[in-house]
């Protein structure tokens, strides 16, 4: 049975969407069967993963799932056991679709991912950067979730609002919902993130991954190149951050 992890930030502009499929790609690459959900309506990581995602119609989307309460469409992706189920920029009026529902609103990812996951070693779900019923359909459908943290006031302070959404999802859809852990992102030698970094340290010591990730150019070249870093340059301080946080979370070597 796959471990379904979600990748989640209250804030964009942290690496949200970088760490997802940097830490999927790095367990495919390891041989690992892998689906990547992204339920992000900006669809970045369809974007870089799907070269022909321009064409994709919504029906062959994860916008299907989620208004349409239909199965999950699953495309390959250049890497053989990684799959992913993209997203659609519709997506971004789902609050507006499922205020109104009368189903189990939060619920309609689960049940649509429920019989696909042991196809799976991981899943891996790209949650948007907002708390939304997008981001409780993900923590309801999710064993846990790792919260990506980069240096910042505003960025430390989103810490308790989504905080709070996991624990309305535990409380009220997913009590089995587990932090992972923060993800210190985007590092650098500024005193703004040194500071960061020991109030996290300070605040939440037994969330705080022992493995941050730097501020490093070739990630977002990687993306550019429409590439995740382990192809575009696996022998860059990018490639080895993630690498690393990859054997700490998830135990498979580096």
């Amino acid at each position: 049975m796959a471990l379904i992890t979600s990748i989640a930030s209250q804030k964009g502009g942290v690496s949200k969407t970088t760490t997802s499929i940097s830490l999927a790609a790095g367990l495919a690459r390891k041989g690992k069967k892998v689906l990547l959900l992204d339920i992000d309506s900006q669809a970045n990581a369809s974007k870089v993963l799907l070269p022909d995602y321009s064409q994709l119609r919504k029906d062959q989307t994860i916008y299907t799932t989620i208004i349409e309460r239909r199965s999950l469409i699953v495309h390959k992706t250049s890497i053989p056991t990684l799959d992913i189920v993209p997203s659609h920029i519709l997506l971004s009026n789902t609050d507006v679709e499922l205020t109104t529902a009368l189903d189990h609103r939060e619920a309609r990812l689960k049940v649509q991912l429920d019989k696909i996951k042991d196809n799976y070693d991981f899943i891996f779900i790209d949650c948007p950067p907002a708390l939304s019923w997008l981001t409780l359909n993900a923590f309801t459908a999710s064993d846990q979730v790792i919260v990506v943290i980069s240096p910042g006031y505003f960025e430390l302070e989103s810490i308790n609002q989504i905080n709070k959404t996991i624990y309305e999802a535990q409380q009220n859809f997913n009590p089995d919902l587990k932090i992972k852990g923060y993800m210190f992102g985007m590092a650098d030698n500024t005193v703004n993130s040194k500071t960061s970094l020991k109030i996290l340290r300070q605040a939440y010591p037994e969330y705080l991954l022992n493995n941050i990730v730097p501020r490093n150019v070739d990630l977002k070249d990687a993306s550019m190149n429409k590439q995740d870093i382990f192809i575009y340059n696996p022998k860059s301080i990018g490639a080895e951050a993630y690498g690393r946080v990859i054997e700490e979370v998830f135990n498979v070597k580096a």
